[in-house]
């Protein structure tokens, strides 16, 4: 196996179901895909062609190769690499709304105990502290990038509304775009894909236990560590999004949202409204479990 065998990049954005659009992917016969991100041209570009390609498996069934990295959208160097790399690569990139986006973002790294309670301080663009949470919603300068340095035949965007409306029909404009020859099929429903709701160990006790985690890792799955973390874990209270700060986010990437629908083609001004996208209002500081 060598580089070109690399058919196509999932490239982001971060809490966009990309994983939801991965394994549907990998539902597939024709398509092999890591299971982990490997973030290579990201963050592991460093360590070489040969650690990159031995992350995959495929099988001569495997028709068509790719992985998802979802950091390569928002990691300005990761183009030139890939333009480099992979010339002849497909690239998609599924949107959501940036200020759902960086909500949902937020709460992940809440679970995770990487950011505090204090969501201003992460979300709040008057602040300027949210780096990744922030800067991971700026599509319009991502994507330019990527569309100054490949054809637009081989950039396919993605919106994440479409899975909610419309999944079966998002997936075959994916199976058009990489030329399968049978169509994806939509993943059975069952708990969601990193859902927001599940019980988790709070952050404090975490950063307590983070010593212990090498040890124990390796029976994370044991019957016993399952039993105990059931008892001191707890269902995560997230901070909401409240009015004032979702409408500085609003003001913040609406530059960006104004350019980006002509670029791809799409009418994105329900992303610029006072509501959530998938229908329902976002004041109560809920999102999408995707």
């Amino acid at each position: 196996m060598n580089m070109r065998d690399i058919d196509f990049l999932i490239i982001g954005a971060t809490k966009s179901a990309t994983t939801w659009l991965q394994q549907s992917l990998q539902g597939h016969p024709e398509i092999y895909m890591p299971d982990p991100e490997l973030h290579y041209f990201s963050r592991e570009y460093e360590k070489g062609s040969s650690w990159y390609l031995d992350q995959f498996r495929p099988s001569r069934l495997h028709r068509i190769i790719g992985e998802k990295s979802n950091s390569y959208m928002d990691t300005p160097a990761a183009c030139g690499r890939i333009r480099r790399d992979l010339p002849d690569v497909k690239l998609i990139a599924q949107l959501r709304n940036p200020v759902e986006r960086a909500y949902s973002d937020y709460c992940m790294l809440y679970r995770r105990g990487e950011v505090g309670s204090d969501i201003g301080q992460y979300l709040d663009p008057q602040v300027g502290g949210g780096d990744r949470l922030l800067r991971g919603g700026l599509y319009y300068d991502q994507l330019q990038a990527f569309m100054d340095s490949f054809p637009a035949s081989r950039l396919l965007v993605l919106l994440y509304e479409g899975i909610l409306t419309e999944p079966q029909s998002q997936l075959n404009t994916v199976a058009r775009f990489l030329g399968l020859q049978s169509e994806l099929d939509v993943p059975p429903v069952g708990s969601k894909v990193k859902d927001r709701t599940q019980s988790v160990v709070g952050p404090g006790l975490r950063r307590a236990l983070a010593p212990l985690k090498p040890i124990v890792s390796p029976f994370r799955h044991a019957p016993v560590l399952r039993d105990l973390r059931s008892l001191i874990a707890r269902p995560p209270r997230y901070a909401p999004l409240g009015d004032d700060l979702r409408k500085r986010l609003i003001e913040f990437y609406m530059p960006q949202v104004e350019k980006l629908g002509p670029l791809v083609g799409r009418d994105l001004s329900v992303w610029l409204a006072d509501v959530d996208p998938a229908g329902g209002s976002s004041k109560n500081g809920r999102a999408p479990g995707l």
